[in-house]
């Protein structure tokens, strides 16, 4: 099966259909899984984003909404269905999903939601609601298969029979003593396989990982990729199991966070959404870009202060310009890959001096290569060996710098607990504007204008 792409062929079938009556559309619409509905939503109006939805059986409009990207607006779609209506999916929906799309609503429409919500299911959702969204609690599912550790065979798989008829899946058994505290993990395969008179508690395995409620999103990430884990308990600060996160949360946790790193490495706010408004872009983007200008001012007052080499050496002005470039780019290269390591682990003292190291000895070599490349066309281009041995000095040096800063500044801010993909790009991209028009105007002032 190929992944879905929108195209104008799927969204003028669904125009279309939406001309005709709920019959034609119903058959239209049954064409089309969830999570490509959902896609489809994203160029509807509003008021046919809500007829599909009421035409659509309750499991199916429960998945369409979770799939709905935030911006694109899954709550304000919920809040004007139906009261009776919206009951139906908000009960189809897991509760971790539940709480995502309600906690997006002010503080009147979730109680009118809740209270239409049979108390287990309201229960479940307003302690969910409770954990700040970016920690495990806040992804976590609280719909989870656990059996007592006292249990026998028999009646731990009549448990977990029960217990799965009102899930769709589940990857691991917790097991977990009489006052709900895990005492470990068990899959359904070792309890199908064990012997008929085996207990869960020569069963279980009591050297698994979990996490803490509070634990950041991208550290959950980080334990289930490492460990290759397809779900993870989540507990309180005395064992109690609370629920679950699992891999497919996880997944749309690394693309916002990759997605979140990108902007803020490229000078755009988070807050940003990637297919809002030009209002939106404009607020988000003007402040990084006022910033910006006022480091092209320092690095302009360079020039300034080396007006007369300018005046007596106009070749150095179209030069520098390039050392400049290769600088920035370089350095933006040693900011991602850095940046990369930072999210992916936490780098000791030993890893980060390597880190700074690595990139110095590629800034040297990079640096020197093109240095070379520089002093060749000055060389024979402007018959200037010395201009040429001044722009080599110039590349090199410009290029370590970029490598130096690349790495070390966002390890300094990171160290300082400032995220080092927000502040990192302007700070770094002065660095190397200033050190590229330096360098050259400073070496071409000593060298060849004595």
């Amino acid at each position: 099966m190929q992944s879905f792409e929108l195209d104008k062929t799927d969204l003028l079938r669904i125009k279309t259909a939406l001309e005709a009556d709920d019959a034609e559309l119903e058959n239209v619409l049954k064409e089309y899984h969830a999570s490509e509905i959902a896609i489809l939503f994203e160029k509807l109006q509003q008021e046919e984003k809500e007829r599909i939805i009421n035409i659509l059986p309750a499991d199916v409009a429960s998945e369409v909404l979770s799939e709905m990207d935030e911006e694109h607006g899954p709550a304000e779609l919920l809040v004007n269905l139906d009261p009776e209506k919206r009951t139906e999916i908000v009960e189809e929906l897991d509760y971790d999903d539940a709480t995502d799309i309600i906690s997006q609503l002010d503080e009147e429409h979730q109680e009118e939601i809740l209270e239409d919500l049979d108390h287990e299911d309201a229960s479940s959702i307003r302690a969910l609601m409770t954990y700040a969204e970016d920690t495990a609690g806040g992804l976590m599912n609280s719909e989870i298969i656990k059996v007592n550790i006292n249990l026998d065979k028999k009646d731990a798989l009549d448990e977990i029979i029960r217990q799965s008829e009102e899930m769709e899946e589940f990857y691991t058994i917790c097991v977990v003593d009489n006052d709900d505290i895990l005492k470990g993990i068990l899959s359904i395969k070792t309890v199908i396989k064990a012997r008929a008179d085996a207990r869960i508690s020569d069963l279980v395995t009591t050297d698994f990982v979990y996490v803490k409620a509070e634990l950041d999103q991208e550290e959950v990430a980080r334990l289930i990729k490492q460990y290759n884990l397809t779900s993870i308990p989540v507990v309180d600060d005395h064992m109690k199991l609370l629920g679950r996160v699992t891999v497919d949360d996880i997944i749309d946790v690394m693309e916002e966070e990759n997605t979140e790193d990108i902007l803020k490495i490229s000078g755009v706010s988070e807050d940003e959404e990637l297919s809002g408004n030009w209002l939106e872009a404009v607020k988000s983007r003007l402040p990084w870009l006022v910033i910006n200008l006022g480091t092209a001012f320092l690095a302009a007052s360079i020039i300034r202060t080396f007006d007369s080499t300018v005046a007596k050496l106009s070749i150095i002005s179209a030069y520098m310009t390039i050392i400049a470039g290769m600088g920035g780019n370089a350095a933006t290269q040693a900011l991602a890959v850095t940046v990369r390591r930072i999210s992916l682990s936490d780098l000791s003292d030993k890893q980060a001096y390597n880190t700074v190291l690595k990139e110095f000895l590629v800034g040297l070599i990079n640096g020197a290569a093109n240095g070379l490349i520089v002093f060749i066309v000055a060389f024979f281009y402007d018959a200037n060996p010395l201009l040429g041995l001044v722009l080599f000095l110039a590349m090199t040096g410009n290029l370590i710098i970029a490598g130096l800063t690349g790495a070390s500044i966002p390890l300094i801010l990171k160290r300082v607990g400032i995220d080092p993909a927000v502040a990192s790009s302007i700070i770094i991209t002065t660095f190397t504007d200033c050190i590229g028009f330096l360098l050259p105007l400073w070496l071409a002032t000593k060298l060849l204008l004595k």
